[in-house]
């Protein structure tokens, strides 16, 4: 039996609870139907057969959940932060425990391959340990000393909070929003993205297992003009954390306009890797290539713009090319696949709307450029790469989420920040060169909230994650989360006598 066949065996095992029992929303500790009985289906990308059939909620299953975080809301934000840290640390030992189970399910929910989602369980766990550290000490301020006054901060957790995640790396994203929220001391109510909603149903399951208080985590399905517009709204929800679209940012800010909810937004992105000549070439083509063609392209920190001097441009370009057109499209249970299908039908027409815009728009593809027949006949398309691409092309302006390249030539610094800062998004940038100063310089001109240098991607939970510009508001990592998820109260003593101006006698 081949490891594939090992494999898909192992995710119907995984699965079968899904199609028997389907995915049911999560409030107050329980599992539950949608109030009114409505369902809808759960489509795996690799055969666009049905998963599951999941619980379709509206507004009252939000308002039902809102009031059961509301009504845990005070009992979780007193616990002691020792006792969170030690409850957060036995969710996250319980993640670990069932890595392959979130994993496979991942796998066949969203597209994406075994050799990403193998450690996306792990990430999800290593955010847990995370905040679980940092819960004793949330609450922790300042003291700050005036002439005759001492001024003490603290924080507290803000009450309960709407957390909407996406469908590309449902799983890990879910527990970078939610594991800060509870470690600070809020509820949650979790609306999963429609698309991929089966591991969120794990992960409430495994924490409740865990010991979380009923009430603390709940989770509605549905989508976003019902279920989304709910939570948005809700006066019990304090604060909004959403992972997605930039379109979509823009309208829950309206939507939770009302009710002044405070929002953080982690949106789109049309991030450049900018490579200078005096750069390691064959390193930079690597972290290129992978920050592009991994997790199918849809990942919002993709390195989408490929920006490369010109006096090296085309022997780069050629570099990317060959890499690129050995990249296995697969079964994402395949050990060896890197790309496989993407979320669905819906997205495969929109990549692929992309790339034959970018032929009318008159560039040129030198690698991929069409869909692929895979295993099971679901949503392939081939890891893509276009040259002759001008900034103003639409294909260089706008966010694709899929696996899709252009490649556009600069003769000096000037250019290159140029093209780099000519995007209405501002997520991350990754920067090739081995020029101190110019690296210094260059970055910090660059409109990004997160740069690289000679790096792609690797995160280090304590620094901030985010963007400005189209690509989002506020930041989360390290400490900046609990700004979130807390409000900060001063409080002042007088120590000494002062003049008080007296009024009336």
């Amino acid at each position: 039996m081949s490891a594939l066949e090992q494999n898909l065996k192992k995710a119907e095992a995984y699965l079968e609870r899904f199609r028997r029992d389907g995915v049911l929303n999560h409030i107050a500790g329980e599992a539950v139907p949608a109030g009114d009985g409505a369902t809808f289906e759960s489509i795996s990308p690799i055969d666009l057969k049905p998963l599951a059939k999941v619980a379709h909620g509206k507004v009252a299953d939000i308002d039902r959940a809102a009031k059961a975080a509301k009504a845990a809301f005070h009992g979780w934000a007193a616990m002691p932060g020792d006792t969170r840290k030690k409850l957060l640390h036995k969710i996250a030992d319980a993640i670990v425990v069932r890595a392959e189970e979130i994993a496979f399910v991942e796998c066949m929910d969203t597209g994406q391959s075994l050799r990403f989602m193998s450690k996306a369980a792990l990430r999800g766990a290593e955010n847990f340990r995370f905040f679980a550290d940092r819960a004793s000490e949330a609450r922790d301020g300042k003291a700050l000393h005036a002439p005759g006054q001492l001024n003490i901060t603290t924080r507290k957790p803000i009450g309960p909070v709407g957390i909407i995640t996406p469908w590309n790396t449902p799983f890990m994203l879910s527990t970078w929003k939610i594991a800060p929220a509870l470690a600070a001391g809020c509820t949650v109510v979790h609306k999963p993205a429609e698309l991929s909603p089966l591991t969120a149903r794990l992960l409430v399951e495994i924490a409740e297992e865990a010991g979380l208080p009923k009430g603390v985590w709940n989770v509605v399905n549905g989508f976003g003009e019902d279920a989304g517009k709910a939570l948005t709204e809700h006066p019990d929800i304090k604060a909004i954390g959403f992972v997605g679209e930039s379109a979509t940012g823009s309208l829950i800010m309206k939507q939770g306009a009302a009710t002044l909810k405070r929002v953080h937004f982690e949106l789109g992105g049309k991030n450049p890797v900018i490579v200078f000549a005096d750069a390691d070439l064959d390193r930079a083509a690597d972290a290129a290539v992978f920050m592009v063609y991994s997790l199918n392209g849809e990942r919002c920190t993709s390195s989408s713009r490929l920006l490369v001097e010109a006096s090296v441009h085309d022997a780069f370009v050629a570099k990317v090319v060959e890499k690129a057109k050995r990249i296995k499209i697969g079964h994402p249970l395949d050990p060896d696949t890197v790309i496989g299908p993407l979320i669905n039908p819906e997205h495969q027409a929109k990549v692929l709307s992309y790339i034959e815009l970018g032929r009318k728009e008159g560039a040129g593809i030198v690698a991929g450029g069409a869909a692929v027949d895979g295993p099971g006949g679901g949503t392939y398309v081939q890891p893509t790469l276009f040259t002759g691409v001008s900034n103003r092309m639409r294909i260089a302006q706008e966010e694709i989420f899929g696996p899709v390249l252009v490649a556009v030539p600069f003769n000096d610094e000037a250019e290159a920040l140029e093209l780099a800062n000519d995007t209405r998004y501002g997520l991350a940038g990754y920067l090739w060169t081995s020029d101190v100063t110019r690296a210094l310089r260059f970055s910090d001109a660059l409109e990004a909230g997160m740069i690289w240098v000679n790096s792609e991607n690797v995160r280090h939970l304590p620094t901030p994650f985010g963007g400005v510009k189209n690509s989002g508001i506020g930041r989360d990592g390290g400490d900046w989360s609990f700004d979130f998820y807390m409000e900060t109260k001063n409080i002042s003593f007088a120590t000494s006598s002062h003049a008080i101006a007296k009024l009336g006698g």
